[in-house]
């Protein structure tokens, strides 16, 4: 079992890893801004499996401020790229 919760975890920093590329080549903002918040969708999921394996209730709740604050900083970019678009 402890073999299956670290493949995912290498699985889940792999898919990580080409996510940040993404956000550092991407084309434009919004590429760069979706990559950005795979990255940290990705991250929760990480602390997720960590807080399955070790049963420690303080990864619970890093998993949910880190799903905040990428919920939170989508808005507010979303937000920012209609505001510069608008003429």
């Amino acid at each position: 079992m402890a073999a299956f919760v670290t493949g995912i975890q290498v699985m889940l920093g792999l898919a990580a890893l080409v996510a940040m590329v993404r956000a550092v080549q991407g084309p434009n903002l919004v590429d760069r801004i979706v990559a950005l918040d795979v990255v940290l969708i990705l991250l929760a999921g990480g602390l997720a499996v960590q807080a399955a394996r070790s049963g420690s209730e303080l990864f619970v709740s890093a998993v949910i401020v880190v799903a905040l604050v990428a919920f939170a900083g989508t808005v507010i970019v979303a937000r920012f790229i209609e505001w510069r678009d608008t003429p």
